[in-house]
């Protein structure tokens, strides 16, 4: 006799809530200095895994990439913005909270991190040079995922999709 058994696409979905729109507004995750088109791709299914909508800037390169990277039935909830800074200091103008994933002097660890109780965007920076001097001005939070082995950091789409989950309330 078996102790488990794999659920059925259709069995996985009826569980699920339902979305009421297509923006669920809660958590945003914004690589607004992504530089990989994987990386994009990643996170859009992450976000649609966690309920959470992805902010992105408004080039080229990055909507060819989104479709290129999207693989779900339907349309996900992607907000484009303009200037990384403007739109960042808009939001929190807005009561959003800002969350930098970042390796940082007083950071939070990942897994001290809260679920989130309202609006709160995930800053990603490049995947490089981090998140730019001006924009760690206006985070509100900083967290960082520890790690023990000899990289420095994870990519932007794994760092993302940890802080995402933790943030929901998944893990």
């Amino acid at each position: 006799m078996t102790r488990y058994s794999v659920r059925t696409p259709d069995e996985l979905r009826a569980s699920r809530r339902p979305r009421g729109h297509s923006c669920w507004g809660h958590l945003i995750v914004a690589p607004l200095w992504a530089q990989t088109g994987a990386n994009l791709g990643t996170l859009l299914r992450t976000c649609d895994a966690v309920g959470a909508c992805m902010a992105v800037p408004p080039h080229d390169w990055v909507s060819r990439a989104l479709r290129k990277g999207n693989t779900l039935p339907g349309p996900s909830c992607i907000h484009r913005t303009g200037n990384p800074a403007n739109w960042l200091a808009r939001e929190r103008d807005r009561g959003a909270t800002l969350l930098g994933v970042e390796l940082a002097t007083g950071a939070i660890r990942l897994g001290d991190l809260q679920p989130a109780r309202q609006r709160t965007v995930v800053v990603l920076g490049h995947e490089h040079r981090g998140i730019p001097d001006d924009v760690m001005d206006l985070l509100d939070e900083v967290v960082e995922i520890p790690m023990v082995g000899r990289g420095a950091s994870l990519n932007a789409a794994v760092a993302g999709s940890l802080v995402l989950y933790r943030l929901a309330g998944l893990v």
